[in-house]
């Protein structure tokens, strides 16, 4: 019987059976590479393709196997596929729900998410989620094909996409977790997550070690539970126990995330969050926080008054987009700068708040806490 390699990768994900090779088409190769190379001047990111050029020519000449190579190729291939899929939708903020793939329709956990979807999108934002079963399939349920992405893994035993995003043109397959969670986590302005299972988990604790780090940019984090559940709050307890209590995490790092079991709370958390501050960006040294309008002097004192702790020297300060932001599509924002000390990130969170109740948002922002 002949064999089918896609049988084979079934079985094992990390090893295609070397039928697998196909003739190369060096013609079709050098004219698509000298094209390239001839436009690179004239390319906005020209240097930074050239760099990743360099590095594939570079990797060529080093002896690592088939296997590496394979690893590179798909992991180029999943990034290749996000990026295009994304690209269109890159003003729009996006929410990713997490939960478990085995909680069934009708439960509660299940229609909450599904509620929560529906209410977000109903506020203008996209809703992303792994494609799967259970809260998975009641987060694109709720947003519905037009507001949904899903970011599929393709496993040897499961997952299907879910009835709710199949055939959708938003759904993205992946190959390796890795190169799915860089783009969970590039493509995603606020997180939700409902009770779940290692993966859920997962998901938590990579997002809070990334935002905790300064490895990720700051994020609303919400943990939803049923009315009355004790999920979300048996977690936070251990955190309290076991991290806090024993100097593990820092005291202001619960700041990172808030637990609710109200629909209203959670979408009003994501909301407000984005209400006057807008993005951040490091600049040499400056953490530049942009806004969607400019604080009075007497809100920048106050937060000089509050928040001087994180400061390594100096004050926060207004100012415009710096000389190396002005390709920068915010360039028109106002703008705080400030010498964060990169550590203490709960307390970010809760400048950020602060920046939040301090200004003031225009009708249209307000009106749409969506844009970006």
């Amino acid at each position: 019987m002949a064999v089918d390699p896609s049988d084979l990768a079934k079985q094992n994900p990390f090893e295609i059976h070397r039928t697998d090779r196909s003739p190369i088409d060096l013609e079709a190769l050098r004219a698509s590479l000298n094209a390239l190379i001839d436009h690179l001047p004239k390319l906005e990111h020209g240097d930074l393709i050239a760099q990743a050029l360099s590095m594939i020519t570079r990797v060529a000449g080093e002896d690592i196997d088939r296997l590496d190579w394979k690893i590179l190729n798909a992991s180029v291939q999943d990034m290749e596929r996000a990026f295009t899929t994304f690209y269109p939708y890159r003003h729009v903020r996006k929410i990713a729900i997490f939960g478990s793939a085995r909680i069934q329709p009708g439960t509660d956990e299940y229609e909450m998410a599904k509620d929560f979807a529906q209410r977000v999108t109903a506020q203008g934002y996209m809703v992303i989620t792994g494609a799967g079963g259970g809260i998975m399939q009641a987060g694109n349920e709720g947003a519905g094909a037009e507001n949904s992405f899903g970011l599929n893994i393709q496993l040897p035993f499961e997952q299907g996409a879910n009835l709710f995003i199949q055939g959708n043109p938003k759904l993205v397959p992946f190959k390796y977790f890795f190169t799915r969670k860089v783009f969970f986590l590039k493509e995603s302005d606020a997180l939700a997550l409902f009770p779940g299972g290692f993966g859920t988990q997962d998901e938590a604790f990579e997002c809070l070690t990334l935002t905790q780090t300064g490895k990720a940019a700051p994020v609303p984090l919400v943990l939803i539970d049923k009315p009355g559940g004790n999920y979300w709050h048996d977690w936070a307890e251990y955190i309290d126990k076991q991290l806090l209590k024993r100097g593990l995490i820092s005291p202001d790092d619960p700041s990172l995330y808030t637990l609710t079991d109200d629909l209203q709370v959670a979408s009003d958390a994501i909301s407000s969050f984005y209400q006057v501050y807008h993005s951040s960006r490091y600049v040499g040294a400056h953490l530049v926080m942009r806004l969607k309008s400019e604080l009075s002097d007497a809100a920048v004192e106050e937060l000089n008054d509050r928040f001087s702790d994180i400061l390594v020297k100096g004050r926060i300060e207004k100012t415009r987009a710096l000389s190396e932001e002005k390709q920068d599509e915010t360039v028109d924002l106002p703008r705080l700068m400030l010498y964060f000390n990169q550590r203490d990130l709960g307390r970010l969170y809760q400048l950020i708040r602060a920046i939040n109740v301090l200004g003031t948002p225009s009708v249209e922002d307000s009106a749409h806490p969506e844009r970006k």
